[in-house]
């Protein structure tokens, strides 16, 4: 599949204790003395305690330093990364493994969000933050619905405007397609023709979106 530009062909390639103070009860000097002795042998002994066994990091600079890895290794994109960058990111990040899993058993049914997400943390190409919120819902709307084909036309449109502001369109003209909104008219006179695809899978996937807007104006 090629996409058109004004100028040339761009390939697609299907992560925040107060101390009390109050008024001193007036003992001996005894029990003064009591009470010094027995405070230093208990400093000492919490000492040899803290000496011997250090307290383990708190469970919030532990995750820190998880999210801290994470963060690097997705700034990073997919080539770049190591086995190791992979195995560290599927054992700590669990909303990722989450959406593996969804994927694996029931494909074409993530939403916007889940594929945004998806997308960041492996490093693809992050097509889904080229749509607009209500662009987003209605991706969400035509999955819910099952028709996965409309949503991939919708996927298309995401993947053109990785393009910036020109894209080509019919007959050597061009248009800007990060402010063409996704509607029948636009799919057809602009959208369509950005994609050259010869399996017709492109097209077919534009034709289901036009499809599914006429079916449902009210989106």
């Amino acid at each position: 599949m090629i996409i058109q530009s004004a100028s040339s062909l761009f390939h697609a390639g299907d992560i925040a204790r107060s101390l009390a103070t109050g008024q001193a009860i007036p003992t001996s000097s005894a029990n003064i003395a009591d009470t010094v002795s027995i405070s230093q042998a208990a400093r000492g002994a919490l000492v040899a305690s803290n000496v011997s066994s250090p307290p383990p990091p708190s469970t919030a600079n532990a995750y820190r330093s998880v999210e801290i890895r994470l963060d690097a290794i997705k700034a990073k994109d997919a080539l770049n990364r190591s086995q190791e960058d992979w195995d560290y990111l599927f054992s700590k990040d669990q909303k990722l493994r989450e959406i593996t899993a969804k994927v694996n058993q029931s494909p074409g049914t993530l939403t916007a969000e889940e594929l945004d997400y998806e997308q960041k943390a492996r490093g693809f190409v992050n097509t889904m933050a080229n749509l607009s919120p209500a662009e987003k819902a209605l991706y969400d709307k035509a999955v819910g619905s099952g028709n996965t084909e409309a949503a991939e036309g919708i996927g298309q449109i995401a993947l053109i405007r990785m393009l910036g502001h020109t894209a080509g369109g019919p007959n050597g003209s061009t248009y800007d397609p990060l402010n063409t909104e996704i509607t029948v008219a636009n799919i057809r006179k602009y959208f369509s023709h950005s994609i050259i695809d010869p399996t017709g899978k492109a097209q077919s996937q534009f034709q289901a979106l036009i499809q599914y807007l006429q079916n449902n104006p009210a989106v």
